[in-house]
């Protein structure tokens, strides 16, 4: 690479940036190849002279020979061409060049943006001497905003980081027009991304057709073809016009390319040559896939190159931090259990940043202390979340099936028809609210005149856009249906199915991610209706908060019923994997009520059972968990009886079910759960009373036939069978001998948080900078929003949640104390209102002190087992 025009200082090539002693340029030759391209040992015959130009615009000349290798030629051409890869993948030459593109595109017009985000790149690009980028600006207030972040002292390793940082973000990055017409002759632009194929126009995104959808891309001469899946009375095949054949055939190639790079997991096999005839191209993709490229670099664990200056900037959040190493999970286990990590995660506590502490203290003085600009941010970091849970289906589900042709055609297209469209537009809702909060957090000088210290405008106008997808979200009902169907009836389905249920990526049970969508928008309108109690009806951000609260709650109203219905399906179907030994869970009328841990009296004494309460009968379980981490099922108790608290046993908390001829005696584990479950089992014989349908499932097991064989009967059978997850709330329940309403599943979806937290060590003053994740009655750890999975949970089911007292030592402000028992976490949030959720939506979940009162008999024969 030549001079960069003054650019970065001293710095002129990329060796010297990396701290090399000379420019060692960019190649990926085999070994024993020269750069000429002939192998050592081999005479040079004839040669051809190649000129390739660098993005800084200095070419190089390089003689290469008529007869080398097709991939000296593909080396030689990868000097001059960048790969589309995921930024926290790529090694640091390749972050420069990146650098080096987004100069080049910015200075052609190439990179559509707004002024503002022009001048916010340029900023980070001239350093001191590229002026030739200020004439691109003609307001006076971005030429002042450039002026402002310019000479903010930034490293040159740190500006390149923040524009890729700013470039990922715009809707438009990577969109590279290919102009075309339709067949009205109107003039579009066809781009290709990630996703599919997207028509424009002008810079107007009118139409995405997602690879899901498409059967074929072919073209005739100038005719551009898209064959899609019928569907409906809408047409099947659309053609588009270009300007020559030559164009045609490379947008197609394009194509070809991204759907290989992006859609498979192999590298695709050359086509065979025909001996005779040969028909359509034979143009294939040529190099990894996303898959390939993501599994070489993390389990390579490639050395990569540093900056010479690699800290962070004072005056960015974003920027790179300086993370803990992974977490552990502790294996704690209860007397007479098998080892379970729901029971305490440990995280690890080596390697924290001893500036962490003082870092949080000044990006707190920095950043807005207006709650509404909190309440904003909470919308932002939620979203981060709810994106993230999307991709658990659109990305690694779909690749799952795929690569096991698991899923029948029709069932691909009806699931990922739905929930593709779903994933762009919050894709690009993101990215809006991410610009919109960096403009808050003054990053720039806009906020001097208060013109981005709002968010409704940005709700508005995305709340509006959501009714378009009303249609989608009524059919998840049926996707919900059709998934439960098909993967009992297809054993291939089945076994992928689980199987991707146990990888990390599937943090929750799979069926869950399917009702995020319905349940986010009553996320938002929970956060609207605290934005607008929050603001005065002059306040200029009001109006827009309470169309936008209109807008949502419209929505939400017409599938509320919806959500429901899919809930108590949704759990249902994942107490059907869970539970041996009863089928057809999931019939009509059925309603889940409770389930949870109750202690039942046997020849034996108390023992320890799982219980599940519906809206037609009990079901309880064997003694413990199975070899494969499911709960046997024993017994079950038509709903037509009674309840009664009873004292003669001498074990607290004590009372009686009778059903016809039968009567089971159980006892809880504190004087609240009794109340909850006498109050729930005399609501179930209320409905199934009320109820004309009986269900179709009787286990006629009394208790005389109860034994330790009959207990543990199933080992020997299951131990073959793949094994479940561990981490669902009937696990927790048994663990923490506790139990677990529907009404608490519905609260605890209205109390879904994400964010930033502290975590104290435990032996030490240290904090650990964490990104926290609440959801189904648990918090998830992840070292940063943009992991793919988590490295340890915290189930707080059981919990309790304070604020600490002087015995704990600790003199920080917004820190919230944890405990179970002897096991107890503090973590710190970064304000006030954000410290008040957290402590809310932990409340919610956790339990109350009554719960924390462990099962202790009062004497008589009865002996405790399991607890």
């Amino acid at each position: 690479m030549g001079d960069l025009e003054g650019s970065y200082r001293a710095l002129q090539t990329p060796g010297v940036r990396l701290g090399a002693q000379f420019n060692p340029g960019v190649s990926t030759l085999e070994p024993g190849h020269s750069l000429g391209g002939t192998p050592a040992g081999r005479s040079p015959g004839r040669e051809l002279q190649i000129r390739v130009q660098g993005l800084d615009d200095s070419q190089e000349f390089f003689n290469v020979d008529v007869s080398a290798a097709g991939t000296v030629a593909q080396c030689v051409r990868a000097c001059a061409r960048l790969t589309c890869s995921p930024v926290d993948t790529l090694h640091t030459v390749a972050v420069y060049l990146f650098s080096l593109q987004m100069k080049r595109d910015l200075m052609e017009s190439r990179l559509i943006c707004t002024e503002n985000t022009g001048a916010l790149l340029a900023s980070h690009l001239v350093q001191c001497t590229l002026l030739c980028l200020v004439c691109y600006f003609t307001d006076a207030l971005v030429l002042n905003l450039f002026i402002f972040v310019h000479s903010s002292g930034q490293t040159p390793a740190e500006s390149d980081f923040q524009i890729l940082e700013i470039a990922r973000k715009l809707e438009m990055y990577g969109v590279r027009f290919h102009p075309a017409a339709d067949r009205e002759g109107s003039k579009i632009n066809l781009a290709v991304a990630h996703m599919g194929l997207q028509v424009f126009q002008g810079n107007t995104k009118i139409n995405t057709f997602n690879w899901s959808k498409i059967r074929k891309l072919s073209f005739k001469r100038k005719r551009f073809l898209i064959k899609l899946y019928p569907e409906g009375p809408h047409q099947d095949t659309l053609e588009f016009l270009m300007a020559s054949r030559d164009q045609c055939k490379i947008f197609w190639k394009i194509c070809v390319e991204y759907h290989s790079f992006f859609r498979m997991f192999d590298q695709p096999q050359p086509k065979s040559k025909a001996i005779l005839f040969t028909r359509g191209s034979s143009f294939r993709y040529s190099g990894r896939t996303q898959k390939q490229l993501v599994d070489y670099v993390r389990e390579s664990g490639a050395k990569r190159t540093p900056y010479q200056s690699p800290q962070a900037s004072p005056v960015s959040s974003k920027g790179p931090l300086c993370l803990s190493p992974s977490f552990q999970m502790s294996t704690l286990s209860l007397p007479g259990q098998n080892p379970s990590p729901l029971q305490s995660p440990v995280l690890g506590e080596g390697g924290s940043n001893p500036r962490l502490e003082e870092e949080e203290e000044g990006r707190r003085k920095r950043y807005p202390t207006d709650k509404a600009y909190f309440i904003a941010k909470e919308i932002l970091t939620t979203e981060r979340t709810y994106l993230k849970d999307l991709e658990v289906i659109t990305v690694w589900f779909r690749s799952a099936v795929i690569k096991e042709n698991a899923m029948p055609e029709v069932l691909m297209n009806l699931l990922f028809s739905n929930i593709d469209p779903i994933y762009e537009f919050h894709r690009g809702f993101l990215k809006e609210l991410d610009q919109r909060l960096a403009l808050w957090e003054g990053r720039s000088n806009a906020h001097v005149k208060g013109d981005f210290q709002r968010i409704g405008d940005v709700m508005l106008g995305n709340m509006c856009a959501l009714k378009e997808f009303t249609g989608f979200l009524q059919k998840h009902d049926e996707v919900l249906t059709e998934l439960e169907k098909a993967s009992k009836r297809l054993k291939k389905l089945e076994t992928v199915y689980k199987e991707f249920e146990l990888q990390k990526v599937c943090y929750l049970p799979l069926n869950t991610f399917l009702l995020k969508p319905i349940q986010r928008l009553m996320h938002y309108k929970l956060i609207l209706e605290r934005l607008c109690k929050h603001y005065s009806p002059a306040h200029r951000d009001h109006d827009d908060c309470k169309e936008a609260l209109k807008e949502v709650a419209e929505i939400a109203a017409q599938l509320q019923s919806s959500l429901i219905r899919l809930e108590n399906f949704q759990k249902l179907t994942e107490l059907q994997r869970d539970l041996i030994g009863i089928e057809n869970l999931t019939g009509p009328g059925r309603e889940f009520i409770r389930e949870g841990c109750l202690y039942k009296l046997t020849k034996k004494g108390l023992q320890q059972r799982m219980f599940f309460l519906f809206s037609d009968m009990l079901l309880y379980t064997s003694k413990g968990v199975t070899a494969t981490n499911q709960f046997k099922v024993h017994g079950q108790l038509p709903l037509h009886g009674m309840i009664e608290s009873e004292n003669e046993w001498s074990v607290p908390h004590c009372f009686t079910i009778y059903s016809a001829q039968r009567t089971v005696v159980v006892a809880a584990s504190s004087r609240v759960e009794m109340g909850k479950w006498i109050e729930d089992l005399n609501l179930a014989i209320d409905l199934a009373k009320k109820s004309q349908e009986k269900s179709s499932i009787f286990l006629d097991v009394s208790l005389e036939q109860e034994s330790e064989d009959d207990m543990n009967s199933s080992h020997t059978s299951l131990d073959k069978q793949t094994h479940h997850r561990a981490n669902t709330t009937m696990h927790v329940c048994w663990h923490r001998n506790t139990s677990v309403s529907m009404s608490d599943h519905s609260q605890a979806v209205e109390n879904q948080l994400s964010g930033y937290l502290l975590r104290k060590f435990k032996n030490s003053n240290g904090w650990q900078k964490l990104w926290v994740v609440f959801t189904n009655f648990c918090l998830f750890f992840y070292k940063t929003h943009q992991d793919d999975f988590p490295l340890a949970s915290l189930p707080l089911l059981g919990y309790t949640v304070s604020t600490p007292d002087e015995t704990d030592g600790i003199h920080k402000d917004y820190v919230f104390k944890l405990q179970f028992k002897s096991h107890v976490y503090f973590f710190r949030a970064e304000s006030e209102y954000t410290f008040e959720r957290w402590m809310e939506v932990i409340k919610s979940a956790a339990s109350t002190t009554g719960r924390m009162s462990l099962l202790v008999p009062k004497g008589g024969p009865a002996e405790m087992n399991g607890n």
